[in-house]
């Protein structure tokens, strides 16, 4: 597939879109949490979580029964009517391209609340294929209703199809805001046998060497995910885009969820889905840098105010690829103490 020339790239799609942005804009996402619109009581609450979490997700797809999928609709662009979100995004995860539903949620919301929604969220993306098609139209919506800001394109990697193609996914359009790993529906595609959604699995490890004396042998539960996020960090990353660990479907295993969310963190994920309020304190913890951590950057970056040269710090060597490492530590830091003024006093911000 031949890609776009650099100058027609940022070009808008439709006459009257706004133009793309060239660099996403500086956004705090630990944390996209899921609320099913179609529940009044839950959208009646959405108000007060608008100042706990950096993301709310209307979610249209998945876990919304085929009867509930207009009440879903509605409820979503009531709730982004009602609320005043600040600083905190408005997301809507959409059905799947494929399905009946889709034009219908594009259509709707961006007549309604175009003007407030920050991110579609496209589930089952398999190719740049499904990425022009749905950049196209968003333009066209965007001359339509005279939007001031382009919409942005977050793709969930949840077919075997969609793994192969995560770099060219990556690319696809300047509207990519980053890409999720859906394990549930990624597991299906690949005919793997777990019915678990994200996390690791008791049978799937490592085992070792029997010992001359019999005892018993050390057994080590490895993970699931390790390849395909790892593939996705490395496509979005190269791309300039975010990528952030999918849903973790046990809300009752508390240190299973925060390993799963540190594993991501610490490879790269800018944050995870929330899909039950116990999950928003795990991420808000977990995608924020640890206050030790930001100190011992802040010693490095001191140490190296131009980041050439070396240095020894407590008896290790720090250079310019280690000031690197420092300088994501602190930006990160300096983004959660602008939004949490408990961190930010630990952080000395």
């Amino acid at each position: 597939m031949t890609a776009k020339t650099p100058r027609q790239f940022f070009r808008p799609l439709a006459i009257g879109a706004p133009e793309p942005f060239r660099e996403l804009p500086l956004k705090l996402e630990r944390m996209i949490h899921f609320v099913p619109p179609h529940l009044e009581k839950v959208r009646a609450k959405v108000g007060d979580l608008a100042g706990q979490v950096d993301i709310v997700l209307g979610n249209l797809e998945d876990a919304i029964p085929v009867e509930a999928k207009q009440a879903a609709r509605d409820g979503f662009i009531a709730m982004g009517k009602a609320v005043d979100f600040g600083r905190t995004g408005l997301w809507a995860r959409v059905n799947a391209l494929n399905s009946p539903w889709f034009l219908d949620d594009i259509t709707a919301i961006m007549a309604e609340i175009g003007d407030k929604l920050d991110v579609v969220m496209v589930p089952k993306v398999e190719g740049p294929w499904d990425i022009h098609y749905i950049d196209q139209l968003l333009a066209q919506f965007e001359a339509r209703h005279q939007l001031r800001k382009p919409i942005l394109i977050h793709a969930i990697l949840e077919t075997a199809e969609g793994v192969k193609n995560v770099e060219t996914i990556a690319t696809a359009s300047p509207r990519m805001h980053g890409m999720s790993l859906g394990p549930a529906d990624l597991a299906a595609s690949r005919a793997m046998k777990t019915t678990r959604v994200g996390g690791g699995h008791p049978e799937y490890k490592v085992i070792a060497d029997p010992s001359s004396d019999g005892t018993a042998r050390a057994v080590a539960q490895q993970d699931l995910w390790h390849y395909t996020l790892a593939k996705m960090v490395d496509a979005c990353a190269a791309a300039g885009i975010k990528p952030f660990y999918g849903p973790f479907g046990d809300f009752s295993d508390g240190d299973a969820c925060e390993a799963q969310f540190r594993n991501a963190f610490l490879l790269g994920c800018a944050g995870a889905w929330t899909l039950h309020p116990s999950q928003i304190g795990i991420a808000k913890r977990v995608f924020s840098p640890d206050p030790a951590e930001v100190t011992f950057a802040k010693r490095i970056l001191e140490a190296m105010p131009d980041g050439s040269g070396a240095v020894m710090i407590d008896g290790k060597m720090q250079d310019d690829a280690t000031w690197k490492q420092a300088k994501v530590i602190i930006d990160l830091a300096r983004q959660v103490a602008a939004r949490d003024p408990d961190l930010a006093e630990r952080y000395g911000m």
